[in-house]
């Protein structure tokens, strides 16, 4: 009896143990997928604000296609290069700062 309370003991701590190895890859599978995409919602946000900003020149436009884009910059873990002046861009009245467009166009650049 007490060979068979040993082998039940032993299976049953190894079936925890995979069980618990099972649930750390599921965890590790699931972070490393979340991971993903919010790497991807920062690059494509990045690659919006970019692209509006490419020619260095800010209308009226893409000053509120810019301030729309601030949020989605922030949530998603967008560098500070590129939030700081886009913040300054999106809070500017009518005339929008040269040297936070200059800012931003130089970190698209990096």
């Amino acid at each position: 009896m007490t060979r068979r309370l040993a082998v039940l003991f032993a299976t049953s701590i190894l079936l925890l143990t995979g069980c618990g190895a099972a649930g750390e890859a599921a965890g590790t599978a699931a972070s490393d997928a979340a991971s993903k995409a919010a790497s991807a919602a920062a690059q494509e946000v990045n690659r919006q604000i970019c692209a509006v900003i490419q020619d260095g020149l800010v209308s009226v436009e893409d000053k509120q296609a810019l301030a729309g884009l601030v949020s989605a910059a922030r949530t998603a873990g967008v560098p500070a290069e590129i939030t700081t002046p886009l913040g300054e861009i999106a809070a500017s009245g009518d005339q929008v700062p040269a040297d936070s467009v200059k800012a931003l166009k130089d970190a698209c650049r990096e």
